[in-house]
């Protein structure tokens, strides 16, 4: 019994934790929403910007921790099986992404360069000569990098979020897709160790779950 009250308290205090950062990625998106203009990075996905993507990523930590933290506390079989059914799917989702990534490398690298300059085009075009940010500015201004390739993809009007420390004839001479490419192919090692470790709470969170629902059925609790 003591066992499976450390165990109980210890799924309350890691989907707690979860939960927090959930509803803090939540409250970026949101911000992020109301406080700048974007545009999609890919056209192709329209709804995919680094707004939308953080309020949905917000949403699913935040309702999967819910479910976990408050089916542990209260010992509900209902909750907790819920929690085990969506940490199962994730995980089937997270898999099948790494899979697809690696049989499919070259025509998903060709497909994203291809769309990263479409959404370059529409974003030189929005803006008009008036001074306006979206994602390619958030992208450039954090990852230090300019365009695809450099900074001449964007013709005359260099965006200021391409300069170096407000320099204004210096740009970054990275290509922003060049330097993602280079960083996740130099980092190969620890992205896999990182999905590893993703799987591997998944797992304990399931394991964790399960054995407090076979508990509760076993000790005559039922359904609450």
């Amino acid at each position: 019994m003591s066992c499976l009250k450390c165990l109980k308290y210890t799924m309350c205090v890691v989907n707690f934790i979860f939960f927090v950062c959930g509803a803090t990625v939540f409250g970026l998106g949101i911000y992020l929403m109301t406080s700048s203009r974007f545009s999609s990075l890919l056209p192709t996905l329209q709804a995919v910007n680094i707004a939308n993507s953080l309020f949905i990523i917000g949403i699913i930590i935040t309702c999967v921790s819910f479910l976990g933290f408050l089916g542990a506390l209260k010992e509900n079989r209902c909750l907790l099986i819920s929690f085990f059914i969506l940490l199962f799917l994730l995980m089937l989702a997270e898999l099948a992404a790494a899979c697809l990534l690696l049989l499919y490398e070259n025509q998903i690298g060709a497909f994203i360069e291809k769309d990263l300059k479409d959404g370059l085009e529409k974003s030189k075009d929005s803006r008009n000569n008036t001074i306006v940010e979206d994602d390619w500015d958030q992208v450039q201004k954090t990852l230090h990098c300019c365009g695809i390739s450099n900074h001449t993809e964007w013709g005359p009007d260099v965006p200021e979020s391409c300069k170096t420390h407000n320099n204004e004839t210096v740009y970054w001479q990275e290509g922003c897709y060049t330097k993602l490419k280079n960083t996740f192919e130099g980092n190969l090692l620890n992205t896999g160790i990182g999905v590893i470790v993703v799987c591997v709470i998944e797992v304990l969170g399931m394991c964790f779950s399960m054995t407090l629902f076979c508990h509760i059925s076993r000790s005559g609790l039922g359904y609450k």
